[in-house]
């Protein structure tokens, strides 16, 4: 029996990786992330492997409640991820036990972080639809309270025509309705369980059925794209991208209006800072941060299109490179839609 910590892909070598090789190579440290969604495809695979034969019920039913032990025991922060094991899969098919071992029957990780993945965008788009609507809900409500209010409008960044303030506010609540579409696009997403680490598997596997428990649209039809697809993420991060370039422009709004030489708003303090040196100022601080972390989501979207650009099929080492921009930009946006 192999030691714990031991390698999944260690047959056949003698010894393990240099620390250096494991420091360098490990990803549970931000792909831990993925630990809901990583269950839970699990758990379809289990339900598969039974409805086939490959395991028996009692044998699923312990997978899968061994599984939910470990999310539980993950959302109360009493899990040891172990970074010996390299990744969340291992991790945690490591925590069933034996058990687990037979989880991996007709599965890759390379599916199986494909799959992951797929699930995670598809939360991470509803989030992002829900903080847009809140903010165009509240860019309404600003409109209808002022909707009497007239300032000017500019053409480069000269006076130009009289305008409504709700007027020139509906107009971000136009872009943000545009970026909501851009995130519900292309939302049915395909099951890439069962492509194996590029060929599929000789197991007669019900693909649809799995599919059907992960609520995706259907199974992928090509193996090889299957593991080595990242569109969706790309997908997400354009959307980020340019949703970030909305707030962005909204911010810099903010921060023109707020100034002495437009004095057209007062910003709360609780939403502005001050200065150690000039008691005087009054800082829009959260709105210029808003328009910096722009700059975050278009380099996540680079970062990745530049990982991809020169892989050849299928899965390769590099693709391990697609969560943290794929993640930090999630965040960022969620973060800027909340506290403007």
């Amino acid at each position: 029996m192999k030691h714990a910590t031991q390698r999944i892909w260690g047959g056949r070598f003698a010894g393990e990786p240099a620390e250096a090789v494991r420091q360098f190579t490990e990803s549970v440290s931000f792909d831990w992330r993925l630990y809901r969604h990583d269950i839970a495809g699990s758990i379809a695979h289990a339900r598969g492997l039974a409805k086939i034969g490959v395991l028996t019920n009692a044998e699923a039913n312990q997978i899968i409640r061994g599984l939910r032990a470990i999310e539980k025991k993950i959302e109360a922060g009493k899990f040891a991820w172990d970074p010996a094991l390299e990744d969340v899969h291992m991790n945690i098919e490591a925590a069933l036990g034996p058990v687990g071992r037979k989880l991996h029957t007709a599965r890759s990780r390379n599916d199986q972080v494909a799959t992951d993945l797929r699930l995670w965008v598809r939360d991470a788009r509803i989030h992002t639809v829900h903080a847009c609507r809140d903010l165009m809900r509240a860019l309404v409500a600003l409109a209808e309270k002022h909707r009497d209010i007239v300032i000017p409008g500019y053409t480069h960044l000269q006076r130009a025509q009289p305008v409504l303030l709700a007027h020139h506010l509906l107009a971000y609540v136009e872009m943000l309705h545009r970026d909501v579409q851009r995130f519900i696009v292309n939302v049915e997403l395909e099951s890439p369980l069962g492509s194996g680490a590029l060929a599929g598997s000789t197991l007669p596997l019900d693909r649809e059925f799995v599919a059907r428990q992960l609520q995706l649209a259907a199974p992928t039809r090509n193996s090889m794209d299957a593991v080595a697809n990242r569109d969706f993420v790309l997908s997400y991060l354009f959307a980020a991208a340019v949703c970030g370039m909305h707030l962005s422009r909204l911010a810099e709004d903010f921060i023109l209006w707020s100034s002495a030489e437009f004095g057209f708003i007062r910003i709360g303090d609780a939403y502005t800072t001050g200065s150690s040196l000039m008691p005087q100022k009054k800082n829009p601080d959260v709105c210029e941060l808003v328009r910096g972390k722009t700059g975050r989501l278009y380099g996540n979207l680079i970062a990745v299109l530049t990982v991809l650009k020169g892989l050849p099929l299928t899965y390769n080492r590099d693709l391990q490179e697609d969560k943290e921009p794929l993640f930090d930009s999630a965040d960022t946006l969620l973060a800027s839609l909340r506290v403007l």
